[in-house]
């Protein structure tokens, strides 16, 4: 049998494991469960060709677990039933807890994804799920809490150039052929990140080139005369996934409404799930249109809302006119650059103690202890505005929220400065 060499070169232990070293690496969670032998039920969510499938089987190859896999795409209720039923008798046997593998777990609906809780939260089986998409959405809620999500990244140029120095040099059939690799790039550049697809063009340019020259030299130009091919318009579990949804992003925040609709126009011939385009385009009106015209963010909800009843063909009409008004929208960050700001001072401060005249009295102690004293209610001064310090004693006067330059926001500047004064001028 012809067994790939994406397959042969799949690691059987974590010092094999290449790429995603902020989760395999020395200190990696991953690493230290493994070696701990203790791991908990996990999802890993990532682009395709990142590793997802193989640190699963490399998990319970390494901890000697019995290892169950399932596809959500060919895979229901049934099978998960059966596989639990069978990960018990195992259990009861002393054969160890399984391990249940399920790719592509955000196509399970809800009932599908119910009838892996039990056997979870009973340590029946251990669950590692892989995902393409954001588990917060596609995963319910039961069932994330229930698992530590880890993302995965696409592979780094240096990850990619090991990956294929490891093969030419460990492979059972290329290391007993004279083959030098004299450029990359066209390589890495159809690899798009996947592990998977340069592996196979690797091979594939190998195959190629036996029999004409030896030794055998890879150059940029061979690769693309060997792996011609006409790339599919949108390819919408690969690379071309992630560029055109970033194409489409930045338009939108460019305010070009013609290069927009050009990208959404590219997804939807796709195929793409128009919750996916209408997901990100909720995330964009907040990060980059905010209180420039905070009338975006209902557009965006009420355009998920409706994509998500209608459907294709004619949610496409809906989702063209929000990325026209997105597109052509005043824009501002400065909320997105507020809570940025926030979170960093926050870890930077600690946890500021909360001053007196803002802390909850529920009791007399507290009372006694002058929890409350002094704080001014708003609504009992004109305009329903009390001069008070609101931010911990060390930070007060810090500005967080910058306004943008745009007629709204720079209402916004006017009513800030009139009620606080200098207080938060920047």
């Amino acid at each position: 049998m012809n067994i790939p060499l994406a397959e042969r070169m799949r690691p059987k232990t974590p010092d094999e494991y290449i790429g995603q070293e902020h989760l395999m690496g020395i200190n990696g969670p991953i690493r230290m469960a493994i070696e701990r032998g203790m791991i908990p039920s996990m999802l890993f969510w990532g682009p395709p060709g990142t590793g997802k499938t193989t640190l699963a089987s490399l998990v319970a190859n390494h901890l000697k677990k019995p290892f169950y896999t399932l596809s959500a795409v060919t895979s229901g209720v049934k099978e998960v039933r059966e596989v639990i039923d069978k990960a018990k008798n195992q259990t009861l046997f002393g054969q160890g807890q399984p391990i249940l593998f399920i790719d592509e777990i955000h196509r399970f609906n809800k009932s599908q994804q119910d009838s892996l809780l039990g056997a979870v939260e009973q340590g029946t089986i251990t669950l590692i799920g892989a995902t393409t998409e954001n588990p917060s959405f596609e995963v319910n809620a039961a069932l994330l809490s229930r698992c530590q999500t880890y993302v995965l990244q696409h592979l780094s140029k240096d990850n990619l150039i090991t990956l294929i120095e490891r093969a030419l040099r460990e492979d059972v059939l290329l290391s007993n052929i004279s083959i030098e690799v004299k450029e990359f790039e066209a390589l890495l550049r159809l690899s798009g990140g996947d592990a998977r697809r340069l592996l196979n063009a690797l091979e594939v340019t190998v195959n190629a080139l036996r029999g004409s020259e030896s030794p055998i030299e890879i150059t940029n130009k061979k690769v693309a005369e060997i792996l011609q091919e006409n790339p599919a318009l949108y390819d919408k579990t690969g690379e071309q996934h992630y560029d055109v949804i970033s194409a489409f992003i930045k338009s939108l925040r460019g305010s070009d409404p013609n290069a927009a609709v050009y990208w959404l126009a590219r997804m939807i011939e796709g195929g793409e799930d128009p919750k996916f385009i209408a997901r990100r385009m909720l995330i964009m009106a907040s990060e980059d249109i905010g209180l420039a015209n905070p009338t975006a963010l209902v557009m965006a909800t009420n355009c998920f809302q409706a994509v998500t009843v209608i459907g294709y063909p004619e949610c496409e009409i809906i989702l063209s006119q929000t990325v026209i008004y997105l597109a052509t929208s005043a824009k501002s960050n400065a909320s997105y650059m507020a809570i940025k700001q926030a979170r960093q001072f926050v870890k930077e401060t600690g946890d500021l103690p909360v001053p007196l005249h803002l802390r909850n009295a529920p009791t007399k102690l507290m009372k006694d202890l002058d929890y409350g004293k002094s704080y001014k209610y708003s609504h009992d001064f004109p305009g329903n505005f009390a001069d008070q310090e609101f931010l911990p004693n060390a930070i007060k006067g810090h500005v967080f929220y910058d306004p943008g330059n745009n007629a709204r926001e720079h209402e916004l500047r006017q009513k800030i400065e009139a009620w606080w004064k200098t207080k938060y001028k920047k």
